[in-house]
């Protein structure tokens, strides 16, 4: 049931969105640090739509799974360490076009990708021992939360306050995951194809 969307050879139109979408979303990032209800809203609705058309209801199932399973890092993020909400809108939009395996193997991409990203920026702005004190911070008080069971407002004191965290345009590095997703996914699927 989980394949629906992997098995209808769609994936130059389900990349195709998710790539496109995600570059306009960069774009928007970079200029004015939001990626607008505007872009993500209507992708995710046309995602599920096509989702159903082309799969029946299984096909909006995993559609609807995967918005949720690559939004979720996202809003967790969000609540507990200041991310953007653009952000996990927009993997929530994304996950409805590709589906869940593609989608699994863009959200891993993606946040490589981020890694890579944010060390860079820390370095880049000589701030690579404050990201590490906060990131450790933030892991710190997510552990403390699951084993002491905390509620989220006593949790959220133990984070470094908001101007402390450093900021980045994250839609970059959902466009660069979501690129380097594709060519991998499309080079497996070649080559599984082409096997004898």
């Amino acid at each position: 049931m989980w394949t629906a969307l992997w098995d209808q050879g769609n994936q130059p139109l389900q990349w195709g969105v998710a790539i496109g979408t995600s570059l306009v979303a960069a774009a928007f990032d970079l200029t004015g640090r939001r990626i607008p209800n505007l872009l993500t809203g209507p992708v995710m609705l046309a995602g599920l739509v096509w989702a159903a058309a082309v799969a029946g209801w299984a096909g909006l199932a995993e559609a609807a799974v995967a918005c949720v399973a690559l939004m979720l890092p996202f809003l967790v993020l969000f609540v507990v360490a200041g991310g953007g909400a653009g952000d996990a809108k927009l993997m929530g939009a994304l996950g409805c076009w590709l589906g869940l395996i593609n989608g699994l193997v863009a959200l891993a991409a993606v946040c490589l990708a981020g890694i890579v990203m944010a060390v860079a920026f820390s370095v880049a702005k000589k701030r690579m021992l404050t990201v590490f004190r906060n990131t450790a911070a933030v892991v710190l008080g997510l552990v403390f939360m699951l084993l002491a069971r905390t509620r989220q407002a006593g949790m959220r004191l133990s984070f470094p306050a908001a101007e402390q965290m450093q900021t980045m345009p994250y839609g970059v590095a959902i466009f660069v995951g979501t690129c380097l997703a594709a060519i991998g996914v499309c080079l497996w699927r070649a080559r599984v194809m082409n096997a004898p």
